[in-house]
């Protein structure tokens, strides 16, 4: 048929298009021919291409069986079924098909002919089957059966050669089923074989395989029958096949690294098939179309040696061997390399290189002659979907056959269109490498040059409108109706182009906010006709001058695309008026509109490409540039001087000129030489006066509360009750911070932790060892990580009791997923997952993450692993209150600078170079090839040595240099020598993200200012994050003079340690990793930073750079400075004038923070404030303290000296030297804690008073694209926050609401999680779906001080635990008596009391503990005179004390040794407590108590039951005999209301573990929330009467029941022939508020030490006293911190027992507690076991310290009217609490008896005039002591006979009181007392009746006068029974 060599004409092509469509309008219905034109026109080349290229290429494919052939996931009938629908022959549609009938009698199952015989492969894969002579078995399918593949013999002319071409038309077969012969058409065959069509039969279609045997014999499926139009898909696929879950992928880097997330680089040398079949063979057919589903792949920057095929080779252009690979025939490594490109939106996408080869040529010869069918490797197909992700592992080209991943997300199939030749030559004739944006509809395949188009979906979200999902269409306020149409797309589309500035790129998110508007303004969208659309399209892209064109097609996209690229090639007089976006419409009736845009702006294109690489990819690129030389072009350009002369030889010459003489560094001008060894040793002036550069690190209030906010939270996950964090447990802080792989970072990071003295508060480390080791809590994210964290997970699990926390710093960077990490571009990636993420660190209780990050948008997705709940904000400066002076400092953050542009200052701060940008697009036009930073790098290069040389040598190179450079270079040069600058000069940071460029920029720059002879003026160093800093050692020598540093081997390890240092910084490394600059960075260079930076974060982190705190004056708008500002965000206001402001403001996380007073804890490291201004240090929080600009106010600091004062007793010190914050003054005063250095750029007079330098924000200098977005809050641009926030991440929507510059902390992490998903390879990516408990993150502008909040968190962290760990515990001294009391003291040395030595000592019947301060005294013969004024404090004196080991606990105490004791076991239910009743007779009540026991299943065996084993006999008491040193003998009872979780209820470790007995006493109403709490404890449940009894209830009734349990077990016991005095009589009575237990021991200087005892040890001493049996009671005194001060001359002695007593149940039988009372019944109970003669002995070798408990215990009841409903009650007062009978008063909802008490309390005064103030005539109380205030004494008389009483004769008393008397009380009784004249009565009886019989039983009348008025009750109502009282006056 001709042949097909390119160039020829293709007559054989026409007449075959001509045949085919002949045939097809015979056959159709209709007349319509097809259109050949079109057809021939979109054909595609034949075969073109070098063979040699193509076996490796196609053999690298060979590595799965036939059999388990996935493509990408979906069966190879997908691929047969997509091809069904497409007609391939022409773009026209389908001709409808009308089958003939089928004739009667035939069989019309599918799979057999109408004979009736299978066709099917499977029935006769084994049978012999008759070929004749020139005939193939070929494989058929039939849309009917789709699983199955018919076989036919079909004659091998009609079938295609291996260049799909020169078959014959027509057809001839035979039916192998039946045998018949001769079918000519193959409608008639299809026919026969029953393919049952709805279409016309056509053999390109139906035909698929060539049949083969295999090597067992049977028949089996073959390669694919290459039909010319599907030959462009087949080899396209099979040349770039990469399977989702292949384990690399085929990325086109040209440096041969793998792309962004993939690994295993491979290298291919001629591989050659190894099997017997052909090549293609192994091509089976679901392999050559994979790539129709997946591929996304755009190539670029073709080479010079257009035939070669590179593949990926190892990172960084080596061969495997490390070797450069050669450019040779048989290893096809390198060539025209094809740049994978990723989709703008699919992150780093595997992307494919099989497709870069030359124009077409002649068939090589040396291809193997059997190859079947070989195709085109040059077409591509660029369906627009998401590819897959690959995961690391084996090579490729030789993987095993795995299943696609789980989780990935397999792309769906797509229609194709049609083909689309790339002229040759395209890039290198047109100076453009166009981009094609997706638009709507289907894209053409593209072959032939193809490494000269870009294809990229950067707006196709944009047009996706139609998949939103109806609730985020409700969330942006729309509803389905509102959709655009495709019309209104293109013209919202053509709008947006003509409206983009020349030097503008389109964004997605831009034409995103005009979709979404359009859809909210006009729903719908006026109706446009297919024919009003071009017109309308024209319109619109006229308003452009020409920058937008229009393309109307009506075939296809394809169409208009290869118009479009043929004119762009036709030649140089095109080239002035080329429009920057052509859109190509297609308007065909059968598919709808289609359209896309083709990006035709030099500017534009090449930003739109260079924007699709990731940052790794990007770097790559550029490494590969500088390996290859392509880069030699321009070098050689950069050769010369802007004046064309040579710059080496100039630069040599002026050297030369020089004769070894170099520029004065400092004091002189650029033109005074002097000899190089004498600059050398010069020094630079000293400071005169001036202090040297030390600093104080401080904590700011800022960063104070942000502090107390991480605290806080860390409180509310304790408190949320989910067992997340048990704050309780943990007595440690330890911690370990990861920061990015940066040795600067660490040494800063390690010197803050050095300065700040966290190290010695938190207790790790002692002062000498802290200094010498915070390296080791700093770990860098690189190798050598995984061996530092096991060591630190081993500490984790060793110290259950630590909490640790792991501080994640600059968590943004790296946050790619372990699974997808690599070594990409020399950097481990992946590392921070396998660290924060692993499971040990997830699962470990006692650790908390905290994640810290100024840009953490990408940990705030929908899968955060964070809480909402647990994320931090950096306060913006709205919520800081408090009013700056105008020295003061103010954060200066990236919206600030964004700001600065509307202040219309000449010479703004964020600036642009114009000029600069001029001559790099002259640049970037004259070379297409080289990476656009590549040429602004070495045209940076030029510019700062041309600029160096004009200074110096060259005055005439002045014009050629931007006003930018120039005046950087100049200040550089010249500050150090300007008037008091003592030398010291400004930082100039030029920031270039490629090393190699970096490295080049340093040598250079370095060299020119060597022969320049400026080797001492300034300093360039490379800062990159892999290194070191290195620094000549004149400038080393140069800071250690300004630091005063007497170390000789001291080295700058950090910026910061440069400060004052004039340097060119050249700052290299993928991203800025969190560095602090010194203040003397003056100008940032960010020239570098272009399109390719089209994130949020890689954005703004570059600008962070530059941010800090400036002198408030700057930080407004000049013109404005005094007025007020509107206020922002991002700004922290870090001072406060005043001390007062700096109260602690209350931590809302939990009672302990609240309960801690001082502002100590708050602080700066107690350990270290004393000493810690003599200590150099460096820095304040990271940006904030480093200053060269003079004292800042005080009020900055004042937080510190606030507390240091406080801290230390040194507060003397402090104050004479306040440290200052800055770094510069020119202060003369000598103090030490001035700073100094000063702005040299202001030249200030030394000696006078220091004036604060102005500090001012750093100069930032951008790329004009950077800059349009910065600008884009003033501008009309978009601004950089509505930008994708991550390259990790995707937004989650095509729409979604604008975010403001506005939105911060947490709405804008609420926005970012509602908008936004992971990519595959985040590290969040397959997160959790519930973020993790113990996780943080602590978010703040850059440079803000974010270190010192998280380092100051820690240290409040520990002291909240040791706050926790310590209790407030009353500190209260007993009163003291005026003279001694005590003539008889017993010897100091017995360990126990003697029994007869006790006897001999006085009773002290006056309540002395400082809790009965404001109780009644009681009178005694040695009361003092006259009544010292007690002032009774408003509140009760605490003091803190840390808990030791033997405290008794509440019930959020949790640890591994006391679980079981108060904890539920997981078995145990609530159910498994019994229920007992305990029934007894008291005698006191006069009726039968029942008591309720409920006893946990483990305590049964304290008590015994009846035989069947169900009612409770007893509690078993020990015997005095027992012996065993292990055994409590006494049962141990509390009371306790209302402190189920606060009370002191676990006594485990003051009992030692010990086995002992306690049983709470509680009221029936708390018994179920007590239960709850304590499950383990058994229970004593008063009866329900006594629900509003007080605490005399509960005393009263445990001794009755204790006595009545004593007389049962001594009866049960003396069946057992024990003596019923050998049972056991002692019960201990104990608050539930003691908490710990001391022994004390006298010192040699009459004072006393205690140490903790357990209350094992107190009671096991007091059990084992000698005849203790004859003791009633036995006690311990109370604690305070003055008994230190005196000796326990006394060991025992006889007074008031108290809150803690051991009780002889047996001896005080016959005395009872009043179980009426609710305040003094012990004192009450005491008094009345003095005066029946028993024993009352107080051990003061011991003592008790009591808890101050807030909550609960017998508190006061809320005294309120009964029954009027008040909604304001006023307070009622005491003197209310009585009133006349029957009386019209309100009455009042309270116990009678409580009434009476505070009544008798308060107003006693009126009832006993004459008692007030009068201790010699006290007031007569009989048989009870009743507190009737502290202003009137008591005389406590017993009438029980035999009683001891106190000699009252000659005593005269004030007044009679005589509660609820009994019949021992007569009238005899009274008559032998003597009463003033005056004096006062008052009977107090239980109603009004027995109140009347006790006046006439005592026969008062006779001595008391009485009147009818004088009787009271309290003010209850006749239900409550209310209390009677009369009162009388002596006669």
């Amino acid at each position: 048929m001709g042949n097909s060599y390119a160039g020829q004409l293709k007559s054989a092509r026409f007449e075959e298009a001509l045949h085919n469509s002949i045939e097809a309008s015979l056959r159709s219905s209709s007349g319509d021919p097809q259109p050949i034109f079109t057809q021939l026109y979109l054909d595609p080349e034949p075969y073109p291409g070098n063979m040699e290229d193509m076996k490796p290429k196609a053999d690298l494919h060979r590595r799965e069986p036939p059999s388990q052939e996935l493509m990408n996931g979906h069966s190879s009938n997908d691929l047969e079924e997509l091809e069904d629908d497409d007609d391939s022959d022409s773009s026209s549609p389908p001709l409808p098909y009308l089958q003939t009938p089928v004739p009667d009698g035939c069989c019309t199952l599918d799979g057999f002919c109408q004979a009736g015989k299978d066709l099917r492969l499977v029935s006769i894969a084994t049978e012999p089957i008759e070929v004749p002579a020139g005939f193939e078995l070929v494989g058929a399918k039939s849309p009917s059966v789709p699983e199955h593949i018919l076989v036919c013999a079909v004659d091998r002319r009609f079938l295609p050669d291996e260049n799909g071409k020169n078959a014959l038309l027509g057809f001839s077969g035979n039916c192998v089923g039946c045998g018949e012969k001769g079918f000519r058409y193959f409608t008639e065959f299809s026919n026969h074989i029953n393919l049952k069509l709805s279409t016309q039969p056509k053999k390109q279609k139906h035909l698929k395989y060539y049949l083969v045997k295999s090597s067992q014999g049977a028949l089996c499926k073959g390669p694919l029958i290459c039909w010319k139009d599907c030959k462009s898909r087949q080899f396209s696929s099979s040349a770039s096949t990469s399977k989702p879950s292949s384990s690399s992928s085929l990325s086109s880097k040209e440096n041969g690294g793998t792309s962004g997330h993939s690994s295993s680089p491979f290298s291919l040398s001629g591989e050659t098939s190894h099997s017997g079949c052909p090549v293609f063979g192994t091509l089976n057919a679901n392999n050559v179309v994979k790539c129709l589903h997946f591929l996304c792949i755009y190539v670029w920057f073709a080479s010079p040696v257009p035939t070669a095929l590179r593949v990926n080779g190892p990172t960084n252009g080596l061969g495997v061997d490390g070797r450069p690979p050669l450019l040779s025939p048989s290893q096809v490594s390198l060539g025209p390399q094809g740049q994978g490109y990723r989709t703008a939106d699919l992150g780093d996408s595997p992307v494919s290189s099989a497709m870069n080869s030359g124009p077409p040529k002649k068939r090589h010869r040396s291809w193997h002659p059997n190859s079947l069918v070989p195709v085109p490797p040059t077409a591509v197909p660029v369906p627009a979907i998401r590819p897959i992700v690959c995961s690391p592992g084996s090579v490729l080209g030789v993987s095993s056959p795995q299943a696609p991943v789980p989780g990935v997300i397999q792309p769906q199939p797509i229609n194709a269109g049609e083909t689309v030749i790339v002229p040759d030559n395209l890039l290198s004739s047109s100076g453009v490498r166009p981009v094609i944006l997706i638009g709507h509809g289907t894209l053409p395949y593209f072959y032939g040059n193809v490494g000269d188009i870009v294809v990229s979906p950067l707006l196709v979200s944009c047009y996706k409108s139609s998949q939103l999902t109806d609730k985020t269409l409700e969330t942006l306020g729309l509803n389905s109706s509102q959709l655009l149409c495709v019309e209104t797309m293109i013209l919202l589309t053509l709008q947006y182009l003509a409206r983009l500035g020349s030097e503008q790129i389109p964004l997605r998110e831009e034409l995103e906010q005009i979709v979404l508007k359009a859809m909210l303004c006009c729903p719908g969208g006026p109706a446009i006709s297919p024919t009003q659309l071009p017109w309308l399209a024209r319109l619109e892209a006229s308003v452009s001058g020409g920058s937008v064109q229009v393309v109307v097609t009506h075939s296809s996209l394809g169409e208009g695309i290869s118009e479009s690229l043929r004119s762009l090639c036709e030649g140089p007089h095109h080239q002035q008026c080329l429009p920057t976006y052509v859109v190509i419409i297609c308007a065909s009736k059968m598919t709808g509109n289609e359209f896309c845009v083709l990006v035709l702006g030099k500017y534009q294109a090449r930003a739109l490409a260079e924007g699709m690489l990731t940052t790794n990819e990007f770097l790559k690129e550029i490494s590969y540039e500088l390996i290859t030389g392509k880069v030699s072009i321009l070098a050689s350009h950069f050769k010369t001087t802007s004046l064309g002369d040579n710059l080496d030889k100039q630069l040599v010459r002026y050297q030369r000129r020089r004769k070894g003489q170099v520029i004065q560094p400092f004091q002189g001008d650029v033109t005074d030489y002097i000899h190089s060894q004498e600059a050398a040793s010069m020094s630079p002036p000293s400071d005169r006066g001036q202090t040297l550069l030390t600093k104080v690190f401080q904590i700011y209030p800022t960063q104070l509360s942000v502090a107390r906010s991480l605290l806080s939270q860390v409180c509310s996950i304790a408190d949320s009750g989910t067992q997340n964090l048990d704050l309780g447990r943990f007595c440690k802080v330890d911690f370990l911070v990861l920061v990015p792989p940066s040795h600067i970072l660490v040494h800063q990071t390690a010197q803050r932790i050095r300065q700040s003295g966290v190290l010695v508060d938190l207790g790790i480390e002692d002062a000498s060892s802290a200094y010498q080791k915070p390296d080791k809590y700093v770990v860098r994210l690189d190798g050598d990580v995984h061996a530092k964290m096991e060591a630190f997970m081993r500490k984790v699990k060793q110290n259950p009791y630590t909490l640790f926390v792991l501080i994640h710093d600059n968590s943004h960077v790296d946050l790619t997923s372990a699974l997808s990490g690599s070594v990409c571009h020399g950097e481990l990636q992946g590392l921070a997952d396998r660290v924060v993420n692993c499971q040990e660190v997830l699962d470990a209780m006692n650790l908390l993450v905290l994640q810290v990050s100024c840009f953490p948008y990408t940990l705030q997705t929908r899968q955060s692993r964070i809480s909402t709940h647990n994320e931090v904000h950096w306060p913006s400066k709205e919520s800081l209150q408090g009013v700056q002076s105008p020295n003061d400092l103010l954060y200066f953050g990236l919206r600030d600078y964004s700001r600065s542009l509307q202040w219309g200052v000449a010479s703004p701060i964020l600036r642009c170079d114009d000029a600069f940008e001029k001559m790099v697009h002259t640049l970037l036009e004259r070379h297409p090839h080289l990476h656009s930073m590549v040429i602004r790098s070495y045209l940076l290069i030029q510019q700062y040595t041309e600029a160096m040389m004009a200074l110096t040598s060259s005055p005439s190179l002045r014009d050629h240099i931007t006003p930018e450079t120039l005046a950087m270079v100049e200040d550089l040069i010249n500050a150090p020598s300007r008037e008091g600058s003592q030398g010291r000069g400004h930082m100039l940071l030029v920031r270039v993200p490629s090393l190699q460029l970096a490295m080049l920029a340093r040598e250079r720059l370095e060299d020119v200012r060597d022969k320049l002879g400026l080797q001492l003026c300034f300093a360039v160093l490379l800062g990159s994050p892999a290194t070191e800093l290195s620094l000549p050692r004149n400038f080393t020598n140069r800071l250690r003079v300004w630091r005063g540093c007497e170390n000789e081997d001291w080295v700058p390890h950090t910026y910061e340690d440069l400060e004052g240092l004039p340097c060119i910084v050249i700052l290299t490394g993928k991203d800025p990793l969190g560095e602090t600059f010194p203040r003397s960075l003056k100008y940032s260079d960010l020239r570098l930073i272009d399109s390719s930076y089209l994130t949020r974060t890689a954005l703004e982190q570059e600008v962070g750079l530059a941010c800090t705190y400036v002198s408030m004056g700057v930080a407004q708008d000049p013109k404005k400075a005094m007025a007020p500002r509107e206020s922002d965000g991002e700004k922290a206001a870090t001072n406060l004038n005043d001390g007062d402001e700096l109260e602690r403001p209350q931590s809302n996380g939990s009672a302990a923070t609240r309960a801690s007073g001082s502002l100590a804890e708050n602080g700066v490291s107690s350990s270290d404030v004393a000493d810690s201004f003599q200590k150099p240090s460096t820095c304040p929080p990271e940006g904030a303290v480093t200053s060269d600009a003079g004292t800042v106010t005080q009020g900055f600091k004042q937080e510190c000296d606030f507390l240091g004062s406080q801290l230390s007793s040194n507060s003397s010190q402090q104050s004479k030297a306040p440290p200052s914050l800055c770094s510069s003054s020119s202060s003369s005063a000598p103090s030490p804690s001035s700073s100094s250095t000063q702005r040299p750029s202001q030249s200030t007079q030394c000696g006078r008073e220091p004036k604060p330098a102005r500090v001012s924000p750093r100069t930032v200098i951008m790329s004009r694209a950077a800059y349009n977005l910065l600008a884009g809050e003033s501008g009309s641009q978009l601004s950089s926050s509505s930008l994708l926030p991550h390259a990790d991440v995707a937004w989650s929507s095509p729409l979604r609401p604008l975010i403001t510059p506005n939105l911060q902390g947490a709405d804008q992490s609420m926005y970012y999680r509602q908008w936004t998903v992971t990519r595959q390879h985040h590290a969040d990516y397959e997160a959790p779906p519930v973020p993790h408990p113990r996780r943080l993150l602590l978010s703040g502008p850059p440079q803000v001080g974010k270190t010192g909040a998280y380092l100051q968190f820690l240290r409040i962290l520990f002291r909240m635990l040791i706050r926790l760990l310590e209790v407030d515990v009353y500190d209260e001294e007993e009163v003291e008596e005026e003279e001694e009391t005590s003539e008889v003291t017993t010897p100091i040395n017995t360990q126990w009391p003697d029994i007869e030595e006790v006897r001999k000592l006085p009773f002290d019947p006056n309540p002395r503990d400082p809790k009965f301060r404001k109780a009644s005294p009681v009178y005694t013969d040695k009361m003092p005179k006259c009544l010292k004024e007690i002032q009774a404090p408003a509140k009760r004196e605490t003091k803190s004390i840390r808990l030791s080991r033997f405290a008794a606990h509440n019930a959020f105490h949790h640890c591994e040794q006391c679980h079981h004791y108060c904890e539920a076991g997981p078995a145990t239910q609530l159910s498994e407590c019994t229920f007992h009743a305990f029934t007894f007779c008291s005698s006191m009540l006069g009726e039968e108590v029942q008591l309720q026991f409920v006893i946990p299943k483990a305590k049964e065996q304290h008590f015994v039951f009846s035989q069947q084993g169900s009612h409770l006999e007893s509690m078993r008491l020990p015997l005095f005999s027992t012996k065993d040193p292990a055994l409590l003998k006494s049962p141990i009872f509390t009371p306790t209301t209302g402190r189920q979780e606060h009370g002191l209820l676990n006594i485990f470790h003051t009992m030692e573990g010990a086995t002992h007995l306690h049983i709470l006493v509680v009221k029936q109403f708390e018994m179920p929330q007590y239960r709850k709490y304590w499950p383990n404890h058994i229970l004593l449940v008063l009866p329900a009467m006594f629900n509003n009894a007080g605490v005399g209830a509960a005393r009263f009734l445990i001794k009755e029941l204790s006595y009545h349990n004593l007389e049962l077990e001594r009866n049960r016991l003396e069946e057992q022939g024990v003596k019923r005095q050998d049972v056991w009589p002692f019960i201990v009575m104990m608050d539930d508020s003691c908490v710990l237990w001391n022994s004390h021991q006298p010192t040699s200087d009459d004072g006393s030490t205690y140490t903790n005892v357990s209350l094992k040890m107190v009671l096991q001493h007091m059990e084992t006293t000698p005849k203790v049996s004859l003791y009633a009671m036995c006690g311990t005194r109370k604690w305070s911190s003055g008994l230190a001060r005196k000796s326990t001359s006394q060991l025992y002695s006889r007074c008031h027992l108290h809150d803690f007593v051991m009780l002889n149940v047996d001896l005080t039988q016959n005395v009872q507690y009043d179980l009426n009372r609710y305040s003094c019944e012990e004192v009450d109970f005491n008094l009345r076991v003095n005066s029946s003669g028993l024993l009352l002995c107080r051990f003061n070798a011991f003592s008790l310290m009591k808890k101050h408990i807030p909550v609960g215990g017998n508190k006061d009841f809320l005294v309120k009217p009964k029954l009027v409903e008040i909604e304001n009650p006023a307070l009622i007062s005491p003197s209310q609490y009585v009133c006349a009978p029957d009386s019209e008063q309100t009455l009042l909802d309270a116990p009678a008896q409580f009434l009476l008490e505070r009544f008798l309390q308060s107003c006693s005064h009126r009832l006993f005039p004459k008692a007030v103030q009068n201790r010699n005539n006290p007031v007569l109380s009989i048989d009870s002591y009743l507190n009737i205030s502290p202003e009137i004494s008591v005389c406590y008389i017993n009438s029980r006979p035999h009683s001891t009483n106190l000699n009252h004769q000659g005593l005269l008393f004030s007044g009679l009181l005589l509660y609820l008397c009994d019949s021992f009380v007569v009238s005899g009784l009274l008559k032998k007392f003597r009463f003033l004249k005056g004096a006062t009565l008052c009977v107090i009886s239980q109603d009004r009746s027995s109140l009347r019989q006790t006046i006439v039983r005592l026969e008062l009348e006779d001595e008391w006068q009485f009147r009818l008025r004088d009787e009271f009750q309290t003010a209850n109502c006749s239900e409550d029974r209310p209390l009677f009282f009369l009162t009388g006056r002596h006669v």
